[in-house]
């Protein structure tokens, strides 16, 4: 008699805009079992015009089985061990697809600014005080205010829209077929109204965007579907693992840090730098200069925040000097 392997890992991503990252955990022990890159190098982030920043979804999807294949091989576990399936992803990123759940476009990625003058108009037309009341923060170049642009500029690809996600929405969609989201990332795109506790209608009515739009928001820490047998057969994992936790990257980088409770701080380099904060409170700035967020924890009894301050080109300005400036001194020294 063959006994069954013990289900006692735990199966990690991160999304990122430069690469995706895998990870496999013993959740008995706490031990990272072993990890996984792909690309080796980053990923490109196309700009199309000054100030606009996309990425591919298929792309990242690419990477994910590329990475996850890696880590199996590096591990040598069997698929039938993995408990669970948790992805963090790069926070503020807009996927849009249709019926058949096919990508109409490439993705408005976090660092795109094109939407910021729409996101400034609503808080000016809105009133300063109300978006901040209701969604801690002005419209800004959030997720709802890029999807106002599109819905501006590319109203026949808008017409063809049946639902937006974010970019940890869509791989969760790649993996279980079904989609989506969390109120953490709902609150992340200007999509929640804390006063209301639920959709920011407020908003939606103001830019003409249906809430049919809008994926149903579960729980961080939630289980809300399986991995099917054709994904399992694209990662080389087994079919039914379910995905059990999803968190923007900041959010899921103070998790990760257990920076859970109110006056905690946790800080990160990468494509940005930022650093966040943990709160009890709805607290919001004056003068929008930093951003809230509900915190992976949250829980209507017992509240959570997360309180941002992002500088949003350290890691490519890092990156810049050291691929730029390196062959200008290389030149230079011939």
């Amino acid at each position: 008699m063959t006994l069954k392997p013990t289900k006692r890992y735990l199966l990690g991503y991160d999304v990122g805009s430069s690469s995706v990252k895998a990870s496999l955990v013993d959740s008995q022990t706490g031990q990272s079992i072993a990890t996984a890159v792909s690309p080796d190098q980053e990923m490109a982030i196309q700009s199309p015009q000054s100030g606009w920043a996309e990425q591919d979804p298929v792309i990242w999807w690419k990477h994910i089985k590329t990475a996850t294949t890696k880590l199996i091989q590096k591990s040598k576990i069997s698929s039938d061990e993995i408990a669970a399936i948790g992805i963090s992803y790069q926070m503020h990123g807009l996927v849009l697809v249709d019926k058949n759940h096919q990508v109409l476009r490439p993705s408005i990625i976090w660092c795109d600014s094109r939407a910021a003058e729409i996101g400034q108009q609503a808080f000016q037309d809105l009133g300063h005080q109300t978006c901040l009341e209701h969604f801690l923060n002005s419209p800004g170049n959030f997720t709802a205010s890029k999807l106002k642009w599109v819905k501006k500029y590319e109203p026949e690809l808008y017409s063809k829209i049946h639902t937006m996600m974010l970019p940890g929405d869509f791989i969760a969609m790649k993996m279980t077929g079904e989609i989506s989201t969390t109120k953490s990332g709902l609150s992340e795109g200007i999509f929640w109204d804390y006063k209301s506790n639920g959709l920011a209608n407020l908003l939606l009515d103001y830019y003409g965007i249906s809430e049919e739009l809008i994926p149903r928001a579960y729980d961080s820490f939630e289980s809300t579907a399986e991995l099917t047998t054709k994904a399992a057969a694209e990662l080389g994992l087994s079919s039914g693992i379910p995905i059990s936790y999803k968190a923007g990257d900041q959010p899921n980088n103070a998790f990760s840090l257990n920076v859970l409770q109110k006056g905690e701080i946790a800080t990160t380099a990468g494509t940005s730098g930022v650093i966040y904060a943990v709160t009890d409170q709805p607290l919001y700035d004056s003068k929008s200069r930093v951003n809230s967020f509900i915190h992976v924890n949250h829980q209507a009894s017992n509240p959570s925040y997360g309180v941002l301050l992002c500088i949003n080109g350290t890691g490519i300005l890092n990156s810049w000097i050291n691929t730029i400036f390196y062959q200008i001194v290389l030149i230079t020294m011939k």
